[in-house]
């Protein structure tokens, strides 16, 4: 267990009574509300001082309202030290309000448009998509990627074509592990890692896993090998809360991951757990 305070760069608050979230009904154990005193007690014994909230998949259209909710809820919690926020980045329209509103709510500091969410991926290649990436990285934001593992070829093409934007890869790129696949993950993973713009987050990972049979050792290898890839300079560490609750508790994936970074260096257990993080996402110290 860290010594040190982390920085946990993917949690998410989801508030039924105040957004609509189509996703909820096919998860009936996450259709509650998941907000700062929840997390508070799910996070036990670990030294969380900062966490960097990631948009919930809300309905078309509240993206802005999320973004102001969550940035009031910060005033009163100051662990919440950066928002991701919630844009249709392939509708210019939107994404140029969106962007002028996310101007002027504290705390953004990137935003996602959930590739997963498409049944065909490649459509992160049409050319609004596209040119809406590029523009969220002149607007000087991060652009965090959620795809499963056979979107990522698209993805790599994404991030060849916008080379000024940051990327940050969410749940390590979603591989098949329930299903005892590497491939096409394995080899896709190394060559979107090849592009010096994008980090990864180590989350999520466990849920890509049967929910009721995980082992660590199912996991172990796709962890490790996506640290080969990206190196500990470009890893940071993320609990995907409260999704993560459906097979975990938040304590459990911190003592998993010091297991398998047990020969990290002290420097390197800091960059992972709190630097990387820190310095993408442009938290306060």
């Amino acid at each position: 267990m860290p010594t040190f305070e982390i920085v946990d760069s993917h949690v998410h608050y989801i508030d039924p009574l105040q957004f609509s979230y189509q996703w909820l009904a096919r998860s009936p154990a996450l259709n509650k509300r998941w907000l700062p005193d929840e997390f508070t007690q799910a996070q036990g014994n670990v030294n969380v001082g900062k966490i960097v909230f990631v948009e919930a998949w809300p309905d078309p259209g509240q993206g802005v309202s999320e973004a102001r909710f969550v940035a009031a809820l910060a005033a009163e919690d100051q662990r919440i030290g950066g928002l991701v926020a919630n844009v249709q980045v392939n509708n210019i329209d939107e994404l140029c309000t969106s962007l002028e509103a996310f101007g002027e709510i504290s705390g953004v500091r990137a935003v996602r448009h959930l590739i997963e969410g498409s049944v065909d991926p490649s459509f992160c290649l049409e050319p609004d998509f596209a040119e809406g990436v590029q523009r969220v990285g002149a607007a000087d934001l991060v652009f965090d990627i959620c795809v499963k593992n056979w979107g990522l070829p698209f993805v790599t093409e994404l991030v060849r074509q916008s080379p000024d934007t940051v990327f940050v890869l969410d749940h390590i790129g979603k591989p098949a592990i329930r299903h005892g696949l590497r491939e096409p993950w394995w080899s896709e993973i190394a060559r979107l890692a090849k592009h010096p713009n994008v980090f990864c987050k180590i989350s999520g990972v466990i849920t890509e896993a049967d929910h009721e049979s995980w082992t660590v050792e199912q996991i172990r290898p796709f962890i490790e090998h996506t640290i080969d890839c990206f190196g500990m300079e470009r890893v940071m560490f993320g609990s995907d809360w409260p999704v993560s609750e459906l097979t975990h508790r938040y304590q459990d994936w911190v003592e998993i991951l010091d297991e398998i970074l047990v020969s990290a260096s002290e420097d390197e257990l800091r960059r992972f757990y709190r630097a990387t993080a820190t310095s993408v996402y442009n938290l306060s110290e």
